[in-house]
């Protein structure tokens, strides 16, 4: 059989919800904790984990459950059969928010492709803290308090979103706030609710840009989109350098920015300006090196390549100095369907590097619109 290639992190806080049916107006705080379970409050957040969980259960053995130990995940992956790992444990058994903040934090470490996780607006604060943008989350709403966006609106709904993107469909990527309120305000009567942040968030698949009528993308206003997107970074980075990738989606963008370019080479963009045409590999990394940088990618037609077609001058070196997060994948959503579920191709010319960025990258297929979908 072959290795899994999607990375589910899974986070479950065992005591978020046992307030709700006891009036407690929340579960923060171990006080209320511990009163909630001797009133005989029941922890149901394993069982919402595994309705979301259950929706998996045909795409078994196509993805990995990263977790920690006991109540926090391991439980619930082995009363459902499902292979997983466990990278953190819990040094008491009743759990606190930092429980959850070291395990995501070991999550982002282990280099997971979606946090999915269980719990209401407290543990959403705690995993924010810790994950902010560097990995999509998904929350499976648990608790008492679901004020948050970044909870779908059942655990079954999280289970299929999830499902989608194990499956290597197609789906949208929001930023997505964080709010909690003050339990003690609340049990005085006062709703008090703060921002906390937002997280990037997974959703089924939307279409914000113009289209056509019947619902197709037009892809000349489409490109517009991306391009100005990708403009109005440039504005906002003004200390940036902008590698432009080959490609015919690049060039749209350069064509918007009013700018020559080289369309089976690499050119370097930084406030507006074109600073360098057709670099080398080594010029690239020497124009580069110690100033802030993103390269901007396309996906090549047919296999889906993103590295190693066309744009060999961004070598294993340059894209580590980068990083993943730097890498501004560009492309229609008409394009990525066409790929019908195979995933982006990654061919750098080292195996390692490659297998490090595998996983989900974020794709930007309009102005402010993106979407998810799988490398290898």
């Amino acid at each position: 059989m072959s290795k899994p290639t999607f990375r589910l992190g899974l986070i479950v806080n065992p005591f978020a919800g046992i307030g709700g049916a006891l009036a407690l107006k929340g579960s923060d705080g171990k006080d209320i904790r511990e009163k909630a379970l001797a009133s005989g409050a029941e922890k149901k957040a394993n069982e919402k984990m595994a309705k979301a969980l259950s929706v998996l259960e045909a795409l078994s053995g196509q993805f990995l459950v990263v977790t920690a130990a006991g109540e926090m995940g391991e439980d619930v992956c082995k009363s459902m059969g499902f292979e997983h790992e466990v990278i953190y444990s819990p040094s008491q058994a009743q759990t606190e928010g930092e429980d959850s903040e070291r395990a995501a934090k070991a999550l982002v470490e282990a280099n997971v492709d979606l946090i999915l996780f269980a719990g209401g607006d407290g543990t959403a604060r705690n995993i924010c803290s810790v994950v902010g943008s560097a990995v999509p989350v998904l929350g499976v709403p648990a608790g008492c308090k679901i004020h948050s966006g970044v909870y779908c609106v059942s655990p079954s709904a999280a289970g299929h979103v999830v499902s989608q993107m194990i499956a290597g469909e197609l789906v949208s990527e929001m930023d997505a706030e964080v709010r909690d309120i003050d339990e003690d305000a609340f049990r005085r009567g006062k709703v008090i609710a703060k921002h906390y942040g937002e997280m990037r968030v997974p959703a089924e698949l939307s279409y914000v840009q113009a289209v056509k009528m019947g619902g197709k993308e037009d892809e000349a206003l489409v490109l517009d989109d991306i391009a100005a997107f990708v403009s109005e970074l440039m504005e906002d980075e003004p200390d940036t350098y902008f590698v432009m990738g080959s490609g015919s989606t690049v060039g749209a963008i350069m064509e918007y920015l009013g700018l020559d370019n080289t369309l089976l080479g690499v050119d370097v963009v930084k406030a507006g300006e074109l600073v360098a045409t057709d670099v080398t590999a080594a010029s690239l990394i020497e124009i580069t090196h110690g100033s802030p940088c993103k390269v901007v990618l396309t996906v090549i037609g047919g296999q889906g390549h993103i590295l190693g077609r066309g744009n060999q001058q961004l070598s294993p070196t340059f894209i580590r100095q980068i990083g993943k997060a730097n890498m501004l994948v560009v492309a229609t959503k008409q394009k990525i369907q066409a790929l019908d579920g195979r995933p982006l191709r990654l061919d750098s010319g080292d195996a390692e590097l490659d297998a490090s960025l595998a996983g989900a990258f974020t794709i930007v297929t309009g102005y402010k619109d993106k979407v998810l979908y799988n490398a290898v």
